[in-house]
């Protein structure tokens, strides 16, 4: 394209003047072999008018500084000046968006070719002898002498500077420079114009830069001074000044980018540091204050108080307030009357006995009628499950990680409904780390990668691939078949993004070489072809002496910022990288996308079978279903991690609900049957869960897969075990039934199980109101598979719990009930783990020194873990998700360590704009006229601050390449005859300039606007057109027809590129700063006088934002769903322990602290917040619900005298059920995961539950009834009120007397004997 240097406009010449004011007049010749390359004739005479109304029409147009009306005299012919109006065909698609600019330039064209006195200003330097066909020998100039003013050759300089091409989003100059536009100066400008070596001009010219005279030969020269007009000004009445974009001069003063935000200090220490620092440092002081005075004054540290003999307290001298302390508090207790209880305390009595009593009658009704009740729950279980049938799994990220009506997913799916979507990619990045060759040429250093073989090595590999076919459905796939081609059905090409297309894919243009006139010397090669094509991508036709194009066989560009990386500040030439992109059609409906899915996996094979047979050449690759078949890879290559997982906590479960005491008991007191049995009703509710939603049709994902069966068996097993466990240590009773002993004992612990599994439930429930698909889908899941799992605890298992006890109490074998063993009666059994508790952990847990510890310690790392929070990182590591030994994870490091633009993104408009009219224009456009918060503009602002806007390039802008399209006269033509449209190929006589009837100042408005806009996407760039847009454009604007059947312009987009993107903090802010672009651009938009009774939206569409959009909102749903969780255990746990809050914010705040430590944990552990490791704390707040509830209830049910009595008996009866029933199952299976391949699996689940094992365990175990013995609930008097009461009773059957059993002497009425469920224990502790 680069003929631009149209100045081969300057296919005009200047004779030295002798005679007269002109140096030439008319074409007499042209170079040989170059017809088109005019030569101008000899004259030294006056100028002459004009002969034709075309040449005159042309000539006002072009250089109306020299236009007096049509009598208007010059130095130039008719055909002089059509040959000019052609040649600065793309000149004018370059610069005419800055009328100023295109104004100084075409001066000095005009000048040259056509002022009256271009002798005073110009020199014939050399002639030569032309032939013409009639054998006559005429003299032509062959080059001249050009002196032009300082001022003038600056001020055009100046006012183009900055001009943007907006299909390329590069500046016009390096088009038009022959270098990089940073490096361009006026006198490199003028010389790469006026010499022949660039290809286009047909003679040399000259150009001196001077501010005096000069002389040549008897000829002296005045330099030519036009009086440029700045960029910021208007050129006439009809013209507009240059917009910001092209004019730094044109843009009002903009604040400068603000300063990233700079973290929250205090005292130069972190605000959350600093502040839970503070918060700590308080507790230790208030707590460390009471815990002095509590043991001074109520233990009696100072001694102030001796036991007597019988460990009995006796008084002393001095009496403080701890002198018998346990006496009077069992004086209060035991004398509790019944008009001093609170509605609370007798509500919550009230709730205890009617759970205790309905569950025991529930428990013998099951008890009682195994097989029935156990058929009716199997058949409609199983009626549940064969919703499996109907089961299916989303495994479309979009729909997984993206809720429906979420911004992102909605602006996708217009997006996707309005052009098309977005492109599938197969991708390679090609490296040399362990080459540091150098290729000298023209004293430049070029990287190793463009060496001349390597190249050709690359292009073998490249027309390779393309050559690459596969079986689908019958049928041979190739590329072809596939493949994105934008000029389709003009040209099939399919879109190779790589800089192997600037030599059109062929070996043949690298290496072509092009020599001087003599041919001795190399003049130009492919290295000099490459450096031109990088500077202009959209060029049909470089300006070097090989005169290639550099636009792709497709037909479109090839940028190098995404042909190339590693290079830094735009030296292409020192790239370390080649990226080489196949871009394959991708479409909405997943069948046509089959064949596409079958090239790739061919694609992917044989770049797997290259690599390994060119170990001298590093190619990262990756295909639009490589991440899917990894991820799919590594789920199947951890199917045994799993199962041995699974299999170790089955067998623990089966083994550990025994009792292996007594030898001769060994294989009677084992349950191996009832443990599997339990673990089958686990899977059974879990299936019941799937089959439950998949009736209602929605569909589960992997997680629920993976997550939810570890989560129900956390929960189910931790109640089979303390079901089973409080069996054991029940004795049947003289003339009691099995049946009975199994209702007493599902009288007990019923209401537990019901809390945590309610409480639960609930939680999960609740956590499915989030927006995001995953979270909801997972906690629905998990929600039904905890409550079907109760369901069946509470009827199937006490049914196989009956049928157990009957078989041990008849001495029967586990498992071969059949055989019978000749032993004595079952007596109860505490285990192993409960004499543990209550006999040693307890006591010593309790201890006065211990205590305190405790409690410093754990508040001390829940203060620091709550700093650490906000610590944690946000996202997910995509590279988490492949195998360790994936080909994808290298692709994925040299992407981060090559490329320099990211994804591509979309600016939006949706339907509704007014592009006809001028204020609809000023609201999109970057050429003159256009404000500064334009569309186009401020995007153009944004790509200035790359590092804070995440915009790395200016917007490419159909609407501006339009203006230029349709007044050029190349571009925009129209047959004579048939009022078609004329492409720029068409060189018949009958195709002629579009009339634009309807214009504003130089803009086509209305309906010329509307009639032209379709061949303007249809038209194919070229080397006389360069500006068609049919490749940049064709699928960026949505046309429809309106009501009137006229064809109008709905949807459309401008596209540019983010900055690369290498972490997920990267695309997050790449998001989010593309939003409050698109926020302030709608906000514009909505300002403009066309919008006053409609609004129209500008949103930024990018591949990857509907997976990053969940991070903006993720910390503050993450907060939401933790406190709807906490939220509905605090109100299930406040009910059904009897209207107990303090119970319940107990709880709650335990749960808080084993969130806050697990958060703190995967700061120090590198787990960051996203879905999963969300779905993880969701997971983490119901399996904490286990480890907590039972110990909590067991203290508030209790009426022992003293706090800390009672929390050593919770943790007593409920510490070994817990440690057993979920901890030390856990930890086997957890282990194992371990050992996965996945680094998901060790990230997001080893790491994550071996965290909630192990902070629920430590909370559960350690600080909660360290807790408790300090600030636990009140005993509840109601329940004691009912226990005095029965042992009046009690007394009275016996002995016949009303007398006050505490008044008998008996030393063990201050200790009063739980309800029913726990034991009775006697004396003091």
């Amino acid at each position: 394209m680069k003929l631009l240097l149209c100045q081969a406009t300057v296919l005009f010449t200047v004779v030295t003047c002798c005679a007269g004011t002109c140096m030439w007049y008319g074409q007499c010749g042209h170079q040989p072999g170059h017809d088109d390359k005019k030569l101008n004739c000899i004259y030294h005479g006056p100028p002459k008018p004009f002969k034709t109304k075309t040449a005159l029409d042309a000539f006002e147009r072009d250089c109306p500084s020299l236009f007096n009306g049509n009598e208007t005299e010059t130095c130039c012919s008719d055909a002089q000046m059509i040959t000019m109006d052609n040649q600065i065909s793309f000149p004018r698609q370059a610069l005419q968006r800055c009328p100023s600019c295109f104004h100084n330039f075409m001066n000095v064209w005009c000048y040259l070719t056509c002022a009256p006195n271009n002798a005073d200003f110009m020199s014939i330097n050399a002639t030569e002898k032309f032939e013409e066909k009639n054998g006559t020998k005429i003299d032509v100039i062959k080059s001249v002498n050009y002196v032009i003013s300082e001022n003038s050759a600056n001020g055009m300089f100046n006012s183009c500077r900055n001009v943007q091409m907006p299909s390329s989003n590069t500046p016009a100059l390096s088009l038009l420079c022959g270098t990089e536009a940073s490096q361009c100066t006026p006198q490199k400008w003028l010389d790469y114009m006026g010499t022949t070596d660039n290809g286009q001009a047909p003679f040399d010219i000259y150009f001196y830069i001077n501010k005096k005279n000069m002389t040549f030969g008897n000829s002296t020269l005045k330099p030519l001074d036009t009086a440029p007009v700045p960029c910021q000004k208007a050129p006439s009445n009809d013209t507009e000044p240059c917009s910001c974009q092209d004019c730094k001069a044109s843009c009002a003063p903009s604040p400068p980018p603000a300063p990233p935000a700079s973290p929250c200090m205090i005292a130069h220490i972190d605000c959350y540091i600093f502040g839970f620092g503070v918060l700590f440092s308080v507790f230790v002081l208030v707590f460390g204050s009471y815990t002095i005075c509590y043991n001074i004054i109520v233990q009696d540290a100072l001694r102030l108080e001796r036991p007597d003999g019988h460990g009995h307290m006796c008084h002393v001298s001095s009496k403080g307030p701890a002198a018998n302390r346990n006496e009077r508090k069992k004086n209060y207790l035991a004398n509790v009357e019944s008009n001093s209880l609170s509605c609370f305390e007798r509500a919550g009595a009230k709730m205890e006995e009617t759970l205790e009593r309905l569950f025991t009658r529930w428990g013998y009704f099951c008890a009682s009628h195994p097989f029935l009740m156990s058929l009716v729950v199997i058949v409609i279980a199983s009626v549940l499950c064969a919703g499996i049938s109907l089961f299916t799994v989303t495994t479309n990220p979009v729909k997984l990680w993206s809720a429906p009506d979420s911004r992102a997913r909605t602006e996708k799916e217009y997006y996707d409904s309005h052009f098309v979507p977005f492109y599938r990619t197969e991708q390679l990045i090609i490296s040399r780390p362990d080459n540091d060759t150098l290729i000298e040429y023209k004293e430049k250093n070029y990287s190793n990668l463009l060496d001349k073989e390597f190249l050709h090595e690359v292009l073998d590999l490249q027309l390779a691939i393309e050559d690459l076919t596969a079986e689908y459905d019958n049928k041979t796939i190739g590329l072809e078949d596939i493949c994105f081609a934008p000029l389709s059905p003009d040209n099939n090409n399919c879109t190779v993004q790589s800089i192997l297309n600037y030599f059109q894919n062929s070996h043949d243009m690298i290496d072509k070489v092009a020599k001087d006139q003599f041919g001795w010397f190399v003049v130009a090669t492919y290295l000099d072809h490459f450096e031109y094509c990088v500077d202009s991508p959209y060029a049909p036709n470089d300006t070097t002496r090989l005169h290639t194009p550099c636009l792709g066989t497709f037909g479109g560009p090839v940028f190098p910022w995404v042909a190339l990386g590693g290079y830094r500040e735009k030296v292409y030439r020192n790239a370390s990288a080649l990226v080489i992109t196949f871009v394959v059609n991708n479409y909405l409906e997943a069948s046509k996308n089959g064949p596409a899915l079958a090239w790739e996996a061919k694609f992917i094979e044989f770049m797997k079978n290259y690599t390994e047979d060119h170990p001298d050449v590093e190619i990262a690759f990756s295909s639009e279903r490589s991440i899917e078949d990894e991820i799919e890879r590594e789920s199947s290559s951890d199917i045994i991690t799993i199962l041995a997982s699974y299999l170790i906590m089955f067998a623990y479960i089966t083994l550990m609900l025994g009792q292996y005491r007594r030898l001769d008991r060994i294989l009677v007191n084992a349950k191996m049957s009832l443990g599997l049995a339990g673990v089958l009703l686990v899977l059974l509710s879990v299936g019941a869960s799937l089959g439950f939603y998949s009736y209602l049709g929605i569909p589960s994902t992997l997680i629920i897969v993976e997550v939810v069966p570890f989560l129900v068996l956390a929960v189910g097993v931790d109640n089979i075990f303390i079901l089973v466990q409080t069996y054991q240590r029940e004795e049947l009773k003289e003339g009691e039934t099995v049946e009975h002993l199994v209702a007493r004992v599902v009288g007990k612990v019923g209401p537990s199980m019901l809390l945590t599994s309610l409480s639960e439930s609930m939680a999960f429930f609740l956590g499915a109101l989030t927006n995001m698909p995953a979270v909801k889908v997972f906690s629905l899941y998990a929600a039904m598979a905890v409550l079907f799992d109760f369901l069946l605890q509470i009827t199937i298992f006490i049914c196989l719990l009956t049928l157990d006890a009957k078989r041990e109490h008849s001495n029967r074998i586990d498992v071969f009930c059949c055989s019978k063993l000749p032993l004595k009666k079952r007596k109860p059994q505490h285990g192993f783990l409960y004499e543990i508790f209550s006999k040693y952990y307890s006591p010593f847990l309790m201890m006065e020194w211990l205590r305190p510890i405790v409690m410093v310690i754990f508040v001390g790392w829940f203060c620091a873990s709550a700093a650490m929070t906000s610590k944690v990182n946000i996202g997910l590591d995509q590279s988490l998700s492949m195998p360790k030994d994936s080909y994808v994870l290298n692709y994925f490091h040299n992407l981060s360590a090559y490329l320099h633009v990211g994804a591509p993104v979309y600016f939006v408009v949706q339907k509704g704009h007014n592009y006809s009219s001028y204020e609809g224009q000023n609201a999109i456009c970057g050429i003159s006229g256009c404000p500064q918060n334009s569309l186009v503009q401020q995007v153009d602002h944004a790509a200035k601050n790359p590092l804070s806007t995440r915009v790395a390039e200016s917007v490419s802008s159909w609407l501006d390449d339009y203006f230029s399209w349709l007044s050029s006269p190349s571009c925009c033509r129209v047959h004579n005859n048939t009022g078609e449209f004329c492409p720029s190929t068409d060189t018949t006589s009958n195709c002629t300039q579009c009339r634009q009837e309807h214009v504003e100042k130089g803009r086509p408005v209305g309906e010329t606007f509307d009639k032209y806009l379709p061949w303007f996407l249809g038209d194919n760039p070229g080397m006389k057109c360069g500006k068609g847009g049919h490749a940049a454009y064709g699928s960026g604007v949505h046309l429809y027809k309106n009501n009137k059947n006229e064809t109008q312009v709905g949807a459309s987009y401008f596209m540019t590129y983010h900055s690369i993107c290498k972490t997920s903090s990267d695309y997050i802010t790449a998001l989010k700063e593309a939003r409050i672009i698109a926020d302030n651009i709608t906000a514009s938009l909505n300002n403009h006088p066309d919008h006053k009774e409609h609004s129209y939206k500008v949103f930024p569409y990018s591949v990857f934002y509907v997976f990053y959009e969940q991070y903006l909102t993720i910390v503050v749903d993450s907060v939401k769903n933790i406190s709807f969780c906490l939220l509905a255990i605090l109100l299930i746990t406040f009910i059904l322990l009897g209207f107990d809050l303090y119970s319940a914010a107990v709880v709650v705040i335990t749960i808080v602290m084993i969130i806050v430590d697990i958060m703190g944990m995967m700061f120090l552990w590198n787990i960051d917040l996203n879905a999963l490791s969300l779905v993880n704390l969701i997971m983490a707040i119901g399996i904490s619900v286990e480890f907590c509830s039972h110990i909590v209830r067991a203290f508030a049910i209790s009426i022992l005298p003293t706090r800390k009595e009672r929390a050593k008996e919770a943790l007593s009866h409920m510490g070994s059920s817990v440690l057993s029933g979920i901890t030390l199952t856990k930890l086997g299976g957890i282990i194992m995961l371990g050992f996965s391949k996945s680094q998901l699996f060790q990230v997001f689940y080893f790491r994550m539950y071996l965290g909630m094992v192990v902070f629920g365990a430590a909370h559960g175990l350690i600080f909660l009834p360290v807790f408790l013995s300090y600030i636990g609930p009140p005993v509840n008097r109601a329940k004691v009120f009912k226990r005095n009461q029965e042992l009046k009773h009690l007394h009275n059957q016996r002995y016949g007397t009303e007398e006050d059993p505490s008044a008998s002497g008996n030393n063990t009425p201050y200790v009063y004997e739980n309800p029913p469920g726990y034991n009775t224990i006697n004396g003091s502790t």
